[in-house]
């Protein structure tokens, strides 16, 4: 089971400047994020460690995604987008095909 998300709330600047202390004890026992404002701009956020080290683990497993994709963008680099478009195409048309044949021999 997920455990629980805290709520977010935003908060002026001068708002965090007065209840730091408190706004970090309840960041660290997950029951808020708070997003910081300065003007009516969000600016910055407060978030717990385990948040931080989730974003920071996500940012990770995006850069390998793109980076896969500059792979894939450099082997066929000199295929016509064209060809490449219809051969995706024919490739995605077997994959349902395959996947509508294997749920109705179910």
């Amino acid at each position: 089971m997920r455990e629980h998300q805290p709520m977010t709330q935003t908060m002026k600047i001068s708002d965090v400047k007065n209840t730091l202390s408190s706004l970090v004890n309840k960041v660290y026992r997950k029951e808020t994020r708070v997003l910081v404002e300065k003007s009516g701009i969000p600016v910055a956020a407060i978030i717990s460690a385990d948040d931080l080290q989730r974003f920071a683990q996500l940012e990770r497993e995006q850069e390998e995604r793109f980076a896969v994709i500059d792979r894939v963008r450099e082997a066929f680099k000199d295929v016509p987008a064209e060809e490449l478009e219809a051969e995706t195409d024919r490739f995605i048309a077997r994959n349902r095909a395959a996947v509508e044949e294997a749920a109705t021999a179910r």
